[in-house]
Formats: C-alpha cells, sequence, structure tokens
C-alpha cells in the first residue's frame, strides 16, 4: 500500500524512481519480475510508456536521466544493455509480442565480433561503451531469450524444442 501510494503518479500514470520525486528509472520495468504487479496491470502499461517516452534513444532504454540526478555522476553516458533487455520483457508481458521480438534482434546486432556484450552502447558513436563483457547484460539477454521462447510455445499449437534438441536433425 505504501508503494501505491507513494511511489505511484496517478497524473503521469507511472511508478516513480523514489518517493516524492518525479523522476523515472529503468528498474521499474522489473516490477512484474518480482511479483509486484502483474505485468499486464494498467500502472505498469503506463509505467512501460513512460519510460519509452523519457528514458529511450533510439528504443534502447537509459537507467535514469543523469541531468535529473543528483548521483554525482557525469552526464552523457551511454543506454544501458541490461534495462533495454529489461524493456523486452516488459513488453512481452504487456502482450506487446512483436515490438518485444523487435527490440530483441536489434539487441542482438549490438553484440561484438565475439558475441559479447559491453554494459552500454553509445547511440550515437555506434559502439559498445562500459564494461566488457558486462554479466548484467549477458544474464539479461538470457532471461528475455528464455522469457520470449515460452511465449512462442505458448503461443504454438506444437511444442518449439529448444535449439539444441534441434541441432543434428
Amino acid at each position: 500500500r505504501d508503494v501505491m501510494a507513494n511511489g505511484f503518479d496517478p497524473a503521469r500514470n507511472t511508478f516513480v524512481q523514489s518517493y516524492g520525486r518525479p523522476e523515472l528509472d529503468a528498474s521499474l520495468l522489473l516490477i512484474p519480475r518480482v511479483g509486484f504487479l502483474p505485468p499486464d496491470d494498467p500502472r505498469v502499461l503506463g509505467t512501460i510508456d513512460a519510460i519509452q517516452r523519457e528514458l529511450t534513444e533510439d528504443g534502447f532504454v537509459r537507467r535514469y536521466r543523469p541531468a535529473d540526478s543528483d548521483d554525482g555522476l557525469p552526464g552523457g553516458e551511454g543506454v544501458f544493455l541490461a534495462c533495454s533487455f529489461w524493456l523486452v520483457e516488459a513488453l512481452l508481458g504487456a502482450g506487446r509480442t512483436q515490438e518485444s521480438t523487435e527490440l530483441f534482434e536489434r539487441l542482438l546486432e549490438l553484440r561484438n565480433d565475439v558475441g559479447l556484450l559491453s554494459e552500454e552502447w553509445g547511440v550515437r558513436a555506434g559502439r559498445q561503451l562500459g564494461n566488457t563483457p558486462q554479466a548484467f547484460s549477458h544474464f539479461a539477454l538470457v532471461t528475455s531469450a528464455l522469457e520470449l521462447h515460452q511465449d512462442m510455445v505458448r503461443r504454438s499449437d506444437t511444442p518449439i524444442p529448444p535449439e539444441t534438441e534441434r541441432v543434428g536433425q
């Protein structure tokens, strides 16, 4: 109840980064994953839309807007790949399967020559930024890939075997 009363902005139909502040944070995309609310709850849907409006650049997600933060870090960093994979899962849970799949495929295109992802992507620079390889980015890739696969299985009349079962057939 406390989070609903103090962490949700009904005028904007979105959850916020912290009580008494209007800023957004990409971690709000994890609300369904942690079981706080279902992925199709109107407040979750509003939060997804707000994050897409306010925290994305070229469809990829920033953790938050540095200009709105007093964390002492300089602005101008790239978009966070883990946060963008969180958006993949949030969109999928919201029933926006095509949008989710398209974003996932775009994120896969950002891998380097050996298939690794960094912490961030520089949209303007067109290159990976930050720590490379980044475990958080890879973990988010795997979890969103599993969610997409499970969604395909649910929607399919015939089970879709994992890639490892199809090898050699």
